[in-house]
């Protein structure tokens, strides 16, 4: 019962223009493979050396709460370890590139470029929106860190902890599953605070119209947390602490939106 008004919903935004634009743009993705490809390699090969001072970084003991050491406990855990950061930093540079092609298809597919035409948008070429949809992106990904940084991790590692020292437990973290712990959830926010700018640009273009959002809202809280488990920490804390942050500023770039369809 449930599931028929979510596939409802998944199929009107495949025929909305939104769905449209991203079909359209798939054979031009899967022909730049090869250049995802090499852009995560130089992006590896780049992070790599840098990531041992990196995580020398983060568990120094004045970022770790009172009376936690970290271990190792495999000979080659460090280096794994290094891999997956060096590896984050490559698909970094891979999604940045993926972002940055589809706005740039969008932006010139017929239906983005008649909407722009009646909103007044319109510019000679596509450059300087494409360069404002990458400042937003990087903006909105920074801002996202910073929340992890300074909100997140603290709460919940001074959380954890102290919860385990109630409980009589000795607080040695395993260095792998520390990185991951901050990585993991600096990554899902950097992630979930991109949601305002796509809002934004399915509204505006008019690939989605704000009925459609509306009428999906229910289906959109649901994605939010979906995205949250898979992105962040097995504990439903950090899977909250997540999701709302995407759902709340969802609603307030549907809220901005409107304002400003109001005064134009």
């Amino acid at each position: 019962m449930v599931q028929e008004p979510i596939q409802a919903t998944v199929e009107r935004l495949a025929q909305s223009s939104g769905g449209q634009i991203l079909a359209s743009a798939r054979e031009g993705l899967r022909r730049s493979m090869k250049y995802y490809a090499g852009l995560f390699l130089v992006g590896f090969m780049v992070a790599f050396p840098l990531t041992s001072e990196l995580i020398a970084w983060l568990v120094d003991e004045h970022r770790l709460p009172d009376g936690v050491e970290i271990i190792v406990i495999s000979p080659v855990e460090f280096l794994f370890l290094q891999l997956r950061m060096a590896g984050y930093a490559g698909l970094l540079l891979v999604v940045l590139m993926l972002v940055c092609q589809v706005a740039l298809h969008g932006l010139r597919h017929k239906a983005v470029q008649d909407r722009l035409k009646e909103l007044d948008l319109a510019l000679p070429k596509p450059g300087p929106r494409l360069l404002l949809v990458v400042g937003g992106f990087i903006l909105l990904m920074v801002v996202g860190a910073l929340y992890a940084w300074y909100g997140l991790i603290p709460l919940l590692l001074d959380y954890l902890t102290a919860d385990a020292q109630q409980a009589g437990l000795s607080t040695e973290w395993r260095l792998s599953n520390y990185a991951g712990f901050v990585v993991n959830l600096v990554g899902a926010s950097a992630i979930g605070f991109q949601a305002p700018l796509i809002t934004t640009l399915l509204l505006r273009s008019g690939a989605v119209s704000r009925e459609q959002f509306t009428s999906s809202r229910r289906v959109i809280w649901f994605a939010a947390f979906v995205l949250g488990a898979f992105l962040s920490p097995p504990d439903p804390l950090s899977l909250f602490l997540v999701a709302m942050p995407m759902i709340l500023l969802f609603e307030a770039a549907m809220v901005v939106d409107q304002l400003i369809g109001r005064t134009a």
